[in-house]
């Protein structure tokens, strides 16, 4: 699944190559006094390595989608005098926090981008060579010989993007997640009236009481076997994985709440049964349409293994208390 017009990317395949380690000198020692000098050479300079780095101020991995292929550069030859080659630079591929880092050829996970500054080699430098001062011997006064550089390093690699975030709302298309974040928070999605209208994640910075914040991320509407490939499938269920509290979101004008959750929960937990592991709170949305009674006769219909709570983005009913709970549940 490719969103087009985008500026949200989630997925890159690039091909890497290091820099490759420059020679070692085979030089020996002339000058206006030295006619037949010892040997001299000096080591190559080590191949640029390329360097994966964390920054918090990124969200996408639009900046790979048009450079496919990364470059360090290569160590510079020794010379004589001793002279080391020049170290070849690296090449730095800055990263959201929440990067996955796989092989392109058997997929596997070589590592995560979590923490802020986290700087990690996806790709090593050849070793510079040595020159043949140090091959010199008692047995071998004058080597003639010195090592090469080590080869380059290449390879294809996929990185994924996973939303960090601490709130992750899910629900089915139109469960009005949309509104919600565009009414507690700065962002602006889309908001429309028919399916998938959120295509790619949406954050937003939920502001709370005494300038304290947290973020809130809105994640496209998941359809009953979602966790198989269909609909949007797994490239939007993965985001889920990154949040710690899993706010479930089903309007009020649903024929039958507590069966929609449960479909939900289901959907995630063959995906990835750890997510059952996550907080959870239910959010029947709408409810500026339901009267005290109404609610009243619905609460006991609700499941009784999480909190319930009813809101209404629209008319702002129930939202500071929805934030209560939030931030009760994020520092429990």
């Amino acid at each position: 699944m490719r969103v087009k017009n985008s500026n949200f990317v989630d997925y890159v395949k690039i091909f890497c190559r290091s820099g490759k380690g420059g020679a070692g000198s085979s030089h020996f020692r002339r000058d206006k006094i030295t006619a037949k000098g010892g040997p001299d050479g000096g080591d190559g300079g080590n191949g640029g390595s390329i360097i994966i780095k964390a920054d918090k101020q990124m969200w996408t991995l639009l900046h790979l989608r048009y450079q496919k292929h990364i470059f360090a550069e290569h160590g510079g030859w020794g010379s004589g005098s001793n002279s080391f080659g020049k170290h070849g630079e690296n090449s730095y591929i800055n990263v959201p926090l929440g990067t996955i880092i796989k092989d392109a050829d058997t997929s596997k996970v070589l590592f995560e981008i979590t923490e802020e500054g986290e700087e990690i080699t996806l790709v090593k430098g050849g070793l510079g060579g040595r020159g043949n001062s140090h091959f010199k011997s008692p047995t071998n006064q004058a080597p003639r010989y010195a090592q090469p550089g080590e080869d380059i390093n290449e390879g294809w690699f996929i990185l994924e993007l996973k939303v960090l975030a601490d709130i992750g709302l899910v629900g089915f298309p139109n469960a009005g997640k949309s509104t919600l974040l565009s009414v507690v928070s700065s962002a602006k999605p889309e908001i429309a009236n028919y399916p998938f209208t959120t295509l790619v994640p949406n954050l937003g910075i939920v502001s709370y009481r005494d300038h304290k914040s947290f973020i809130m991320a809105d994640i496209p509407g998941i359809i009953e076997g979602a966790s198989e490939g269909k609909g949007l499938g797994l490239r939007f269920l993965r985001h889920i994985e990154r949040n710690s509290t899993l706010l479930f979101m089903v309007p009020a004008d649903s024929d039958d709440i507590r069966k929609e959750y449960t479909i939900l929960l289901e959907e995630l937990k063959k995906y990835n049964p750890e997510l059952l592991d996550k907080d959870r709170i239910l959010a029947v949305s709408k409810a500026d349409m339901l009267d005290d009674e109404l609610k009243n006769e619905m609460s006991k219909e609700l499941p009784k293994d999480l909190q319930s709570i009813f809101i209404s983005s629209v008319a702002q009913q129930g939202l500071t208390e929805l934030k209560d709970l939030i931030w009760e549940k994020l520092n429990q």
